[in-house]
């Protein structure tokens, strides 16, 4: 059933956010960030593509070895742009969308609850830091295992099932990543927050299953933050919730 619950806070999220005009406009730019950042890191890798791929490999004379030369060149622009994508959403999530996806956490729980529940306020420059500072492990630790267990699938014979823990992993990862802005924002310590995702597995792992539904998942990662939010409330604090 957690599945089930995750995909429906989900969807639930994304309904919201497109009928709140705040919270739309918010998604939206998230949306757009992204796009330009991918962009960006798309162009500037394969501007040096040619100089990188030579300073590997100069392209060989002989014709039976040129196919090869096509092949590797076709592979390591696969693997840019699979890099750029992941700088893009790394760059935009640290730099710029992790005060964003804060807002629209904030414009969540207040027309939840009615009020935001958070120790003290900050000056917005400390807010930015301290953002900055709980995003860095959320998203670059996550990242960083989930590509180490896809290269140790690469070179184990338990490729197949090593895969599909990697991406179970990246969407409990991405999952949290939102399911996390309320107890961050609290300042609750990272090795309790840790303590309530790995508590709740199965409903991070539903919550992350539509982020694989290609073009789909660019808007539901957008709109993210307000279905995490919704469930962060209604699951844990459900005597603060006063309407829909």
């Amino acid at each position: 059933m957690g599945i089930i619950k995750g995909i429906s806070y989900n969807f639930r999220g994304l309904g919201i956010g497109l009928k709140t005009p705040k919270l739309l406009l918010l998604g939206l730019i998230r949306i757009l960030v992204v796009i330009l950042f991918t962009i960006v890191a798309a162009t500037l890798i394969f501007y040096y593509h040619q100089d990188i791929v030579k300073h590997i490999w100069d392209k060989p004379e002989t014709r039976w070895l040129i196919w090869l030369w096509y092949v590797f060149d076709w592979l390591l622009a696969l693997i840019f742009v699979g890099l750029s994508v992941v700088l893009a959403y790394l760059l935009s999530q640290i730099i710029f969308s992790v005060v964003i996806m804060d807002q629209m956490s904030r414009i969540t729980e207040k027309m939840i609850t009615g009020q935001v529940n958070e120790p003290r306020r900050m000056p917005f420059w400390k807010q930015f830091i301290y953002l900055i500072k709980q995003e860095l492990p959320r998203a670059v630790i996550p990242i960083l295992i989930t590509i180490l267990l896809t290269i140790f699938g690469w070179l184990t014979p338990l490729g197949p099932f090593v895969a599909l823990v990697a991406t179970g992993a990246a969407m409990v990862f991405l999952a949290w990543d939102n399911t996390d802005l309320i107890p961050a924002r609290r300042m609750t310590p990272f090795s309790q927050r840790f303590k309530l995702m790995t508590g709740c597995l199965t409903f991070h792992l539903g919550f992350g299953l539509p982020f694989l539904i290609p073009v789909l998942n660019i808007v539901l990662l957008s709109f993210a933050p307000v279905g995490a939010t919704l469930y962060f409330v209604e699951q844990h604090e459900p005597d603060r919730r006063n309407h829909a």
